[in-house]
C-alpha cells in the first residue's frame, strides 16, 4: 500500500438539530453526509466529475452533540486501476477529539456505458492535488 498523503481539505460542519437522534447525539448514518460534504468540495474544488462511491466503512469513537462544530478531514490513501480510496478523521474543532475515522472507496466511472474506467494520468494527477 502506498504511503498516506497529507489532508487534502479539512471542512467544517456544524451539528444541526435535525442531525441529532432522540439520545441527543448525531446519528450514526448522518456521518456519512459529512463525509459526503467533504468529499464534493474537494472534488469542485479539484474538477473532478464521473466517480460514485463503491464502498464506506466507519467507526465511532465518541458522542458529538448538537451545537457541535466538526471538521472533517479527507486524505487519498491509495490508488487502484479504476479506484482510489480516502481516509477521513471528523474531529470536534472545540476539544480536538476525534469522533469518527472513515475510508471509502470510489470508482472513476463512465454513466453512458455503466463501467468503470480506469483512471488517466490526469485523474491521478488531481487526486493528489492540494486544495
Amino acid at each position: 500500500m502506498a504511503e498516506v498523503s497529507h489532508w487534502l481539505i479539512r471542512l467544517r460542519q456544524q451539528v444541526r438539530f435535525r442531525d441529532c437522534d432522540p439520545m441527543g447525539h448525531v446519528n450514526n448514518a448522518v456521518y456519512l453526509t459529512y463525509l459526503e460534504n467533504a468529499r464534493f468540495a474537494l472534488w469542485k474544488a479539484q474538477g473532478m466529475q464521473g466517480v460514485i462511491l463503491a464502498r464506506a466503512e466507519v467507526d465511532y469513537r465518541a458522542q458529538a452533540r448538537y451545537g457541535d462544530e466538526l471538521e472533517t478531514r479527507i486524505r487519498l490513501e491509495g490508488l487502484g486501476r479504476s479506484s482510489f480510496r480516502y481516509e477521513y478523521e471528523v474531529v470536534d474543532v472545540a476539544t480536538d477529539r476525534i469522533v469518527i475515522t472513515a475510508r471509502t472507496v470510489q470508482v472513476h466511472f463512465d454513466y453512458e456505458k455503466q463501467e468503470p474506467v480506469e483512471l488517466s494520468d490526469a485523474v491521478r494527477e488531481k487526486l493528489h492535488r492540494l486544495v
